[in-house]
């Protein structure tokens, strides 16, 4: 029986897991789920009988290779840092290894050995990164087929709350990695703008006022995301005068947002005694950035509450983490909302277009969130691809091919997940 072993039952895990589950029951799959709590596990799979719920230390090397060399295709949803436990296990017991996680440097030097065992390793296949890669390649490789030459492309995606459940002055809900949310843009970020190489700062990713109109939606503002340049030939768009690949927000978020990142609010380098301090006194520092206007945006918060931060807090982060999970979290019957957009602007035939593909997921309530989908399923399904004998790459992979893309963008089709194409 072929087996699919799966590493992590989290919130993001929820679409993946019901996905292979139904797999099971038509190929006669077994499917393997590890988790550090085992009652996770139990209650996604609910007692299915293609399944097995593992309880697992993941440094657990023994038990964790006794599982591994069990499978056929291996999924890890664990956090990137731990990921190379397993890839190193995946290696030596010759199995397939899949991840929605950036390709780290030690991932990549395993790339020789891949290729001689002929097994595949592929990452980033979840939604940013993942859909991202295949949907704008899918649109580069048939520009270049018909001879145009792209001159800007600007991809972007956010994960919103779904308008219905918008019901906070921040426009915003938890839907993945809260810690995430609170770092997001640290790094700063580097990318391509009209023949121009550029580098900011974090102190200056959200202070912008960059703008896109979403078909279907509205106008939405964006940040810059990490290395965009990285990836200017990984998608072979050295001749691009513009490349750039963002993250979407509702503008209110980024432009108050600004002011938490200014205050140094987001800090999480410089440990605190956090005993009998007051969210008051530690949200001092956005004071001087509070008007009349944005007050009730930090109020909601609990910025300026007496009231004392959590005991646990070690950090700034600790207590801004602390209060988004508990301000901005999502509730039982609320919908997240996935959108992507891509803007390429190309020459063909002696003439100037523009297209915009652009994507719509809205979740089903706070567990089969649109997040849940758009980053489990391109997993599940290339792990089907692969057991299927359709997918037949060996090495170290992102999605960037056609032998992969293809394949996996027609069944994310007939799972809901399209894109809409307009050209001018």
């Amino acid at each position: 029986m072929k087996t699919i072993l799966l590493f992590g039952a989290g919130k993001s895990a929820t679409v993946l897991i019901e996905f292979l589950l139904r797999q099971s029951e038509k190929e006669d799959w077994l499917i393997l789920i590890a988790d550090a709590v085992k009652e996770r596990v139990e209650e996604k799979t609910k007692q299915h009988p293609k399944s097995v719920a593992l309880g697992l230390d993941i440094t657990d090397e023994k038990l964790r290779q006794q599982y591994i060399q069990q499978a056929d295709v291996v999924i890890s949803m664990m956090p990137p840092a731990l990921h190379f436990l397993i890839a190193n296990d995946c290696v030596l017991f010759n199995k397939h290894l899949l991840t929605a996680s950036y390709v780290d440097e030690q991932i990549k030097k395993l790339a020789p050995q891949l290729k001689e065992n002929g097994i595949l390793f592929l990452c980033e296949m979840g939604l940013d990164p993942g859909i991202d890669h295949m949907s704008a390649m899918k649109i580069i490789d048939e520009i270049k087929s018909k001879g145009g030459i792209i001159k800007s492309f600007k991809s972007h995606c956010g994960g919103l709350v779904s308008p219905e459940s918008d019901d906070n002055p921040w426009h915003y809900k938890i839907s993945w990695n809260p810690r995430n949310v609170v770092m997001a843009g640290h790094a700063g970020a580097e990318f391509k703008e009209e023949k121009e190489f550029k580098k900011i700062t974090y102190k200056q990713i959200f202070n912008q006022s960059n703008k896109v109109m979403v078909p279907g939606l509205g106008m939405l503002a964006f940040y810059p995301n990490r290395d965009s340049l990285a990836y200017i030939p990984v998608y072979g768009l050295q001749e691009a005068d513009t490349f750039i690949r963002t993250t979407l927000r509702y503008p209110a978020f980024i432009y108050e947002w600004n002011k938490i990142v200014q205050a140094n609010l987001t800090d999480e380098t410089n440990t605190m005694d956090s005993k009998n301090l007051s969210f008051a006194k530690w949200s001092a520092p956005i004071l001087p950035f509070i008007t009349e206007e944005n007050k009730s945006m930090f109020q909601f918060l609990g910025f300026f509450e007496t009231s004392n931060v959590p005991v646990t807090s070690k950090t700034s982060a600790d207590i801004l983490q602390y209060l988004l999970e508990t301000r901005l979290a999502m509730q039982p019957l609320d919908k997240d909302m996935i959108v992507m957009l891509h803007e390429f602007e190309y020459e063909l035939n002696q003439a100037n277009h523009h297209l915009q593909s652009s994507l719509i997921v809205n979740g089903k309530d706070a567990m089969h969130t649109a997040m849940a989908q758009t980053v489990g399923l391109p997993l599940g399904i290339a792990a089907t691809l692969i057991l299927k004998g359709k997918l037949n790459a060996t090495g170290l992979h992102i999605p960037i091919i056609k032998e992969i893309y293809e394949p996996v963008l027609k069944e994310l089709e007939t799972e809901g997940i399209n894109f809409t194409e307009t050209v001018q």
